[in-house]
């Protein structure tokens, strides 16, 4: 499975708020810049994310976006439903239907889905910086190039 590329800036930009140790907000620009995305489709990006209630943003001089919630409360799932709508598998229109194929992706569909309920921002935040070298205190942006996203890491989902 691969997510798409404003579901992967999504995933950075709010592993990059996690990681901030200040609580101040941090401008599009400074996101853009030290995740390697470009600024204007981040915007775009962070809008959504205010829209669902990920983000708050802050107008001004000194404004930018914040995390709406801990990040221990804010979920991949979430995230992912925010950007690209409802997780669900299912068989594409005119494809015919099988009922049994239709009860086995409905069962994969809601274990997928619990498995990114279970990774938490936190956990996306903790990952990328593992996995860089980077110190717990310093904020982190993954690459956009690689994996997709930070989450695609086999140690964060369980096997289904």
């Amino acid at each position: 499975m691969k997510l798409s590329r404003t579901v992967a800036y999504a995933l950075k930009a709010m592993a990059a708020l996690a990681s901030q140790t200040q609580e101040s907000p941090v401008c599009c620009k400074q996101l853009a810049e030290g995740g390697d995305m470009p600024e204007r489709f981040l915007l775009q990006i962070l809008r959504t994310l205010v829209t669902h209630g990920l983000l708050t943003s802050v107008r001004g001089v000194y404004g930018g976006y914040c995390l709406a919630r801990d990040p221990a409360d804010i979920t991949l799932l979430e995230i992912i439903e925010a950007i690209d709508g409802p997780f669900v598998l299912r068989l594409p229109d005119g494809a015919g239907k099988d009922s049994e194929l239709e009860r086995s992706l409905d069962t994969l569909s809601h274990r997928l889905r619990n498995s990114f309920a279970d990774v938490k921002l936190t956990d996306l935040a903790e990952e990328s910086k593992e996995g860089s070298g980077q110190s717990p205190r310093t904020p982190m942006l993954p690459s956009a190039q690689g994996p997709a996203t930070p989450a695609a890491s086999p140690s964060m989902l369980q096997p289904l």
